[in-house]
């Protein structure tokens, strides 16, 4: 094992030596899956340790997917699959297939998904709708679903003996060994649905499933949701050819969301007990968990989401008990962190109680037994366990480093298992063994390497080294390494910014300011940048100084640092980046009238809000898919920073863009998909027409067919070159 491993071979192809030598273009940025990085992607080690998995991108297709393996003991890659063999043709997605992937950000074709079995024995996969079963070992793929029906969110049991999946909005289950198919529900159509999560559960409370198997495969359990009480919304899709009006159920912040229901089916028996979630109907499912094989736990959050409490079903008596209760006084943030220890008759459950993101060790009644993570840092999730430690990526030593530690449970002592320097993702075996390591950092590309669960590299299985063969090694001379650091508000608040700047500083410099700005997200990372970080570059290379800071509301700083945004989204936020701007004013280099600013979605309100509200700071401005009035989003993002508008309307109008459109001073760009379901167009359409009746100048360029991510490789050429040549036009001097 201590041999250099290269797999992925295509996470960075070998290029043309054209290619090689040729400059930093945003034609190049797309031209090759290697330069970005983007070719390889859902990296899983199986339960058993001995194989790790991935799915990967053809070179001549750019978005299509199939899966490979790389054998630990052998040292071999292989394709398992290809995606042509397997389907010829175009995939035909469902509608439900199109939204869920939209909401789960997963683009592509072929191969986009799948999954192990828990004992490492067979591989299950989605494609074009139907599924597809591989035991280890065998040669080919079992075709287990053809159907003319799309069939969705499609698992494994959890000893591998059935599939379940989704089909006309009702849960089925199929045995593998006998291709025996059980209807668990058999009424859901229309308004009713079965075993599928709602749209602010997908969009917002990153819960992309509505049913739940028990450990021993004999109970599943399911929700039904009523979309009756869900406003229907009329809205059209401009497409090159045509325009669709689509009639969609969106709850916009303050109307009434879905009913939803819990139940337990058994699968012998095929008798169903409904849960009791009490007489409140108008909550949130955020989560569930089975405990045991008797116990399902499942998270109710109020409307207000200033109460979270975790609950638990017995199926010995069928009565509902709350083990805990979260409570803020802004809200509380929903995390994945609720580890259940069987040997321990306890679990693990991460709070935000004491300013910051930590682990607490609970008995399965609910009695708090300690703290077992502390201090002014966050922890971000649980990876895996081993015995007497679990494992867990936090932002103990940087807060711009995602890093691995060993904790514990007895002396709670942390052990740092990754190198400072680094941003890591770690994926580890089902005993805790061993882990598979991805790391990058701002000017290093990923890699892959496989270590003990003391840190020790086993080997690298991708050392993605920058050779002369490797594509961009002809970028290397001109490749411009970030600056990070901190600055102080007026007030005091420390932000962390990022900054790339161009080698000539002899004259002063036009900048760009890129920022998102909105919870749950963080900009400035030790991270590989992707196809925008090498935007940022071609950027810098035509003479811009490019900055970003996180202010506040953003992630990773604690509660307290999120905290300001709430019912006043656009003020402090806009008050953190002119500061930013100020900062950067203080740099000899930078030109401080032609400052631009560009962001998408959050991003792009941001934009907004800063062009119109600071207008004496930002000379341009480019704003993609914006929100402009948050009483257009949905319940679940907005009333979390924002409260219900049926109570606040005041809080609403204030943090709308529309009151300060007026100020515009500078050069504005709007650009925003015709088909977003998300951000709908209204959004920006409104915008277009309060500006025109302002008789306020602006540009547009909309894309036909697009949703929120503007996917598309030609039209993220296209986007790029319109960014960067309207920067061009109004902060580069004339020639």
């Amino acid at each position: 094992m201590n041999r250099l491993i290269l797999i992925f071979i295509a996470l960075f192809s070998v290029t043309s030596p054209s290619q090689a030598n040729s400059p930093l273009t945003i034609e190049r940025i797309y031209a090759s899956p290697s330069l970005s990085g983007s070719t390889v992607r859902n990296i899983q080690m199986s339960p058993d340790g001995k194989r790790v998995t991935f799915i990967k991108g053809k070179q001549s297709d750019y978005d299509k997917y199939d899966l490979w393996e790389y054998n630990i003991e052998s040292g071999k890659t292989q394709k398992l699959f290809d995606s042509n063999d397997l389907h010829s043709g175009d995939e035909k997605l469902s509608d439900e297939e199109k939204a869920r992937r939209e909401r789960m950000r997963l683009s592509g074709s072929g191969i986009v998904q799948y999954s192990w079995s828990s004992d490492g024995s067979a591989l299950l996969f989605p494609l074009a709708g139907d599924a597809f079963h591989h035991k280890i070992g065998t040669e080919g793929a079992k075709r287990l679903l053809a159907t003319p029906e799309f069939e969705t969110d499609i698992k494994f049991s959890p000893k591998g003996n059935f599939i379940s999946f989704i089909r006309d909005q009702n849960l089925y289950i199929l045995n593998i060994e006998s291709g025996e198919e059980t209807a668990i529900t058999s009424s859901g159509g229309g308004d009713i649905k079965f075993g599928m999560a709602e749209f602010v559960a997908q969009e917002e409370m990153s819960r992309n499933t509505g049913y739940w198997w028990s450990p021993d495969e004999a109970n599943i359990a399911f929700t039904k949701v009523d979309e009756a009480p869900v406003n229907s919304i009329t809205r059209s899709e401009i497409y090159a050819d045509r325009i669709a009006t689509i009639t969609q159920k969106y709850p916009k912040a303050g109307t009434p969301n879905v009913l939803i229901k819990l139940a337990v089916s058994n699968i012998e028996s095929a008798k169903t007990t409904w849960v009791d979630l009490g007489d409140n109907q108008d909550i949130y499912l955020a989560r569930a968990k089975w405990m045991n094989n008797d116990t399902l736990t499942y998270q109710v959050q109020t409307r207000d989401q200033k109460s979270l409490e975790l609950r638990a079903f017995k199926l010995t008596d069928n009565k509902p008990s709350v083990l805990l209760t979260e409570t803020s006084e802004t809200w509380i943030n929903l995390h994945d962190d609720l580890s259940f220890i069987e040997d321990l008759k306890a679990f693990i459950w991460a709070s935000e109680r004491d300013g910051f993101k930590h682990l607490y060790l609970y008995n399965n009644e609910g009695k708090l037994i300690q703290q077992l993570t502390k201090g002014e840092w966050v922890v971000e999730s649980i990876r895996g366990r081993s015995e007497r430690d679990i494992f867990i990526s936090a932002r103990k030593d940087s807060v711009l480093e995602s890093h691995v530690y060993k904790l514990n449970l007895d002396t709670k002592e942390m052990t740092l298992l990754t190198e400072l320097g680094w941003y890591n993702s770690a994926t580890f075996s089902k005993d805790g063994s061993i882990f598979v390591n991805n790391r990058s950092n701002a000017n290093t590309p990923s890699q892959v390497s496989l270590h003990t669960n003391k840190g020790k590299r086993l080997t690298w299985l991708n050392k993605n080294e920058i050779d002369k063969n490797h594509p961009l090694h002809a970028l290397e001379d001109s490749w411009v390494e970030p600056s990070f650091g901190t600055f102080n508000t007026k007030d005091g608040a420390e932000l962390y910014y990022r900054m790339y700047t161009p080698e000539n500083i002899d004259t002063k410099r036009p900048a760009i300011v890129y920022l998102y700005g909105g919870p749950h997200a963080q900009v400035v990372t030790n991270r590989w940048g992707g196809q925008r970080g090498f935007l940022m570059q071609y950027w810098v290379s035509k003479g811009y100084v490019v900055f970003s800071i996180d202010n506040r509301g953003s992630n990773f700083r604690g509660k307290a640092f999120e905290d300001p945004i709430y019912r006043k989204m656009g003020d402090i936020e806009v008050q953190d980046q002119v500061a930013g701007v100020e900062f950067l004013r203080s740099f000899d280099f930078v030109d401080p009238a032609r400052v631009g600013v560009y962001g998408h979605s959050y991003g792009g309100y941001m934009t907004l809000m800063t062009m119109f509200k600071a207008s004496d700071y930002f000379a341009a401005g480019v704003s993609g898919a914006p929100v402009t009035d948050w009483r257009l989003y949905d319940t679940h993002y907005t009333e979390r920073y924002m409260g219900n508008p049926q109570e606040v309307d005041e809080f609403y109008t204030a943090s709308s863009v529309f009151p300060y459109a007026k100020d515009l001073k500078g050069d504005l760009l709007i650009y925003h998909g015709m088909a977003d379901d998300n951000v709908l167009f209204t959004h920006s359409t409104m915008l277009y027409k309060h500006l025109q009746d302002l008789a306020l100048p602006f540009e547009v360029m909309d894309y036909p067919g697009k949703k929120h991510s503007i996917r598309g490789k030609n039209t993220g050429i296209h986007l790029y070159h319109t960014i960067t040549n309207f920067f061009d036009r109004n902060l580069q001097p004339e020639k």
